[in-house]
């Protein structure tokens, strides 16, 4: 966690009076993603993970397909770069750069679909369940993870979790950043998501819905709030969205089939 704060000078404030410290901060820095030589995005991320981050938003994308699509992975944290090749070394198609439009996410979120490609997504099927009181004690989980935001209070958390316990975990300033760092570690470990659930400390947007889908996860758990193009997205896909996860309540927007109570 060390490379990802800085210990900064600060006037503290309270109504007692005022005093000099330290206090650390979450690290801010761009990592600008090439592929197949061609510079394709500058995101702002915090600077661990770039690797894995590079290739879950270029699977989130759709960019990529398969693991086995990627012949090369040249990752520059000085210069905060990475540069992936792919197996045939396509060029990105000439009108996909004036596609991209900036996403709702924190850290200068971009994107290279909109919501017109739910179109074309393929409804999540999955027979999966979940009592709420597992979902109380994965968030629980979840948030004793989070030291950077303990640390600081400046980034996200994301969680990939078989229902029972969280596999892959991870934190960025962005909340986009963090589900994709999820996504990468997953790809390029090998790690099934099929059937799986995504936690996350953020907002569930259309965009974040659609990352999740792709991955055909059946169910997105957050304590923060949804969109309402977020609830319809989950509705048509067949993704349980549960929000305001906090205590010992939720709400469940989407999809309450899957979800079991305590007695059951």
């Amino acid at each position: 966690m060390d490379n990802e704060t800085e210990q900064l000078p600060i006037l503290k404030f309270t109504e007692t009076g005022s005093s000099s410290g330290e206090d650390a901060v979450a690290l801010e820095s761009p990592l600008t993603i090439i592929l197949n030589n061609r510079e394709l995005v500058t995101l702002l991320c915090s600077p661990a993970g770039l690797r894995y981050l590079a290739v879950g938003f270029l699977f989130s994308e759709g960019l990529l397909k398969s693991k086995d699509d990627i012949k090369k992975i040249i990752v520059d944290d000085r210069r905060g770069v990475v540069r992936v090749e792919t197996e045939g070394g396509e060029e990105l198609a000439g009108d996909a750069l004036f596609k991209r439009f900036i996403t709702s996410g924190c850290g200068r979120g971009a994107s290279f679909y909109n919501a017109a490609d739910a179109l074309d997504q393929v409804k999540v099927e999955s027979q999966v369940k979940i009592s709420t009181l597992e979902v109380l004690a994965l968030v629980k989980e979840f948030q004793q993870r989070s030291q950077l935001y303990r640390a600081t209070g400046g980034v996200h958390s994301a969680a990939l979790s078989d229902t029972r316990s969280i596999i892959v975990f991870g934190e960025d300033i962005g909340r986009h950043n963090a589900v994709d760092k999820i996504f990468g570690q997953c790809i390029l470990n090998g790690l099934a998501t099929d059937g799986h659930m995504i936690i996350t400390s953020g907002r569930i947007s259309s965009e974040i819905l659609l990352k999740v889908a792709r991955r055909n996860i059946p169910i997105i758990v957050s304590k923060s709030a949804p969109t309402n193009l977020g609830v319809r997205l989950a509705d048509s896909l067949g993704v349980t969205l549960i929000g305001f996860v906090r205590g010992r309540r939720m709400n469940v927007y989407t999809h309450a089939e899957r979800i079991t109570t305590n007695e059951t």
